[in-house]
């Protein structure tokens, strides 16, 4: 076995997890989501794009049902000894196998939570599942339940949470000599990535996000490149990754001569940043941090500009998406407590001009004031 972490912190996360279903009063509970597996595993796969679930009881006892392409990757990632596997085959349904193996661990009749919110459960599956279940115990949703428990994170994965910050960093370090007037957007991307994967680290669970010009204003990745002008934006926001652990970053260069417009919007953005960090402390919640947000950005009459989140927890994630649950987002009441590792991002893309600016990075919180994980300031990028 290829395990990220020791034998002791698995088994710390497992009772952690038995102790809440029991608090929930769950006898068993069905993990779909990767993260879930990672997080008490070790499991490393992305087979979940395939109907697998990993099956835990209230006692400590696990089974991981899954497809035989999985099988050697879940010996030799993972702490689970039990594997069971459904055969492909025509109009399969792997939720019958699944009623069939919950039958043979003596849950029926039981309280059985389901991890429905993730993208490792289709909606198609879903469907099976439910139909296959219905008759069978009593299904609660379950979702949240290992997703706040690892909101949390131990002293081994901040460490890896570090090393994904300096891996973003690096990437930083690699794209500025290259953005210049007639610079490609590829060498750029390239240079970026390459600088993660050569650092040890592992490919994002999304794609890193680039944009010039007109596409500066964008918060997604989308196909296409172009060279930057004379006078350009290059919006950017990446993360460095270390055993799946994200350390994200956003910021918005500026080729050539910066217009009176992106000043006034990089100020706001550093203003709003540092008001949050006065607040991004045990004894605040989430929706008081996006509260903060909202009152600057309203008070700089940039209301309409702005975006309804400005940040969210990081972790362990899969494709499609770095971003774990909890978000700052008006009337979160989530609790900020140590050891949490945050982002924190200020987006203002005002259509009106064709201005966008953005700054934003990575925090973990302590008993007090959070510490920013990137070695770079929040400075005004101009090249």
């Amino acid at each position: 076995m290829a395990l990220q972490f020791d034998i002791e912190e698995y088994a710390n996360r497992l009772q952690r997890l038995t102790a809440k279903m029991r608090e929930e009063k769950l006898d068993a509970i069905l993990l779909f989501a990767q993260e879930s597996m990672y997080w008490l595993t070790g499991y490393d796969t992305f087979g979940y794009c395939f109907f697998q679930c990993l099956v835990v009881k209230s006692d400590g006892d696990m089974v991981l049902l899954t497809r035989s392409a999985d099988l050697r990757q879940a010996r030799q990632t993972s702490n689970i000894e039990k594997i069971e596997i459904w055969v492909d085959r025509a109009n399969a349904d792997p939720a019958m196998d699944l009623k069939n193996l919950l039958s043979e661990m003596d849950l029926l009749g039981c309280r059985i939570g389901v991890e429905y919110d993730t993208h490792g459960l289709t909606g198609r599956n879903t469907r099976l599942l439910d139909n296959q279940l219905q008759s069978f115990g009593q299904l609660v949703d379950a979702s949240p339940v290992v997703s706040r428990l690892r909101l949390i994170k131990s002293a081994a994965e901040i460490a890896y949470i570090e090393k994904a910050a300096a891996l973003a960093d690096d990437a930083l370090d690699a794209a500025l000599p290259l953005i210049a007037p007639g610079a490609d957007e590829a060498a750029i991307l390239a240079a970026m990535q390459g600088a993660v994967l050569a650092g040890g680290g592992d490919y994002p669970a999304n794609e890193f996000i680039i944009g010039s010009g007109a596409d500066a204003l964008l918060c997604r990745y989308k196909s296409g490149r172009r060279r930057l002008d004379a006078n350009d934006q290059l919006t950017l926001e990446w993360a460095g990754v270390s055993a799946h652990y994200h350390a994200a970053m956003m910021r918005t260069v500026i080729v050539g001569e910066a217009t009176n417009r992106h000043r006034e919007l990089y100020s706001a953005c550093r203003e709003a940043i540092q008001a949050i960090e006065m607040v991004l402390r045990p004894g605040n919640t989430f929706g008081t941090v996006f509260d903060t947000h909202a009152r600057i950005m309203e008070e700089r009459g940039l209301a309409r500009h702005r975006l309804n989140a400005c940040g969210y927890s990081l972790g362990a994630r899969f494709s499609p998406s770095w971003m774990e649950h909890q978000m700052f987002h008006v009337g979160n009441p989530q609790e900020i407590l140590p050891d949490m590792s945050l982002l924190v991002h200020m987006i203002i893309m005002d259509s009106d001009t064709g201005t966008a600016m953005t700054l934003g990075q990575t925090y973990l919180t302590t008993p007090d004031a959070p510490k920013p994980l990137s070695r770079y300031r929040l400075d005004f990028i101009e090249v």
